[in-house]
């Protein structure tokens, strides 16, 4: 039995189909109050399974009384790895949560190569659909507004966030309206390349992100699958009317950059009315999650709450 991929350090996949993964530092739920935040482990669907972990305030600044906005995020890994258990990703959504007094609702969703796509997007829809039936019997969101929701994500979670957000405006039923989008590093891809990705010295990054779509992508598709290609999605002009603001945060280092910038510029084109790109000069892709605590991932978070209290 061979290994057929490998993200050293995270995940190998072998040959007989079979994944194994490395698990960095975990972090526990814990209902007693720490860095000005709590959280607490949901369970979304038991059968499939996908579970969440919400992050509340600890000490709001509002009155008692005062509703506040929710965060639905989505974490990163290429659909293939990842949770909201990390350490890195507990410290920066506890963090998020305390700094902009909102719920955060951070949701593990199933990973590929196991479950291929759609599932990533079937788990987030089954998300949202868990959280509209549970505000008035969830204590922990008691407090929250349905009216003031945002979905966010890093990597592969912003791209999960964005088709979210397509299935919102394509689906009249949809159970509650996007407030805005928080895309952070987003993870987007085509059979056509791009200029960096054709640049000396840019083989490994492509070769790695060819792995993760590799992976997830629905057998038999290639890049320019919806999922993957932002330009493949079928959408009316007024369907592009009503899709959310967004904002796009890029990082100067990322090799993903130019695809996030090239992804705000085409749903511009679209007919968004509110699309921002704020970039993060000289820093590395999803560095929050990496360095939780640095002062590079406090301007995000000031920028991210900048958005939220624009609304």
């Amino acid at each position: 039995m061979s290994i057929v991929a490998e993200v050293p350090g995270f995940m190998q996949v072998f040959s007989d189909g079979s994944v194994k993964r490395f698990a960095p530092e975990l972090a526990p739920a814990s209902a007693e109050p720490s860095a000005g935040y709590k959280s607490k482990d949901v369970i979304i669907d038991p059968s499939k399974p996908i579970t969440a972990r919400l992050f509340l305030p600890a000490a709001p600044s509002t009155s008692a009384a005062a509703q506040l906005p929710v965060i639905v995020y989505f974490h990163g890994g290429g659909f293939a790895i990842g949770s909201t258990t990390w350490l890195g990703y507990h410290l920066f959504l506890g963090d998020l949560s305390a700094a902009s007094q909102a719920v955060v609702f951070s949701v593990d969703y199933r990973l590929a190569p196991e479950n291929r796509l759609p599932t990533a997007y079937d788990d987030g829809y089954s998300a949202i659909e868990w959280l509209t039936r549970n505000v008035m019997s969830e204590p922990w969101l008691e407090r929250a507004d349905l009216s003031r929701v945002f979905l966010s994500g890093d990597s592969a979670g912003a791209n999960l966030a964005h088709q979210v957000a397509v299935g919102a405006v394509k689906n009249k039923a949809f159970p509650l309206t996007i407030k805005g989008l928080l895309l952070i590093h987003p993870y987007f891809g085509s059979e056509k390349r791009t200029e960096r990705e054709m640049a000396g010295g840019a083989a490994g990054d492509v070769a790695m992100n060819d792995m993760f779509w590799g992976l997830s992508l629905p057998e038999g598709s290639n890049r320019d699958y919806h999922g993957c290609n932002f330009e493949m999605v079928e959408m009316s002009a007024a369907e592009w009317r009503q899709f959310p603001p967004v904002a796009v945060y890029v990082a100067g280092m990322d090799f993903l950059k130019e695809r996030g910038v090239m992804y705000a510029e085409f749903v511009r084109r679209k007919g968004v009315k509110r699309v921002e790109v704020v970039e993060a000069e000289g820093e590395s892709h999803v560095f929050h999650v990496f360095r939780p605590e640095s002062e590079s991932t406090r301007l995000l978070q000031k920028q991210i709450i900048g958005f939220l209290n624009s609304f």
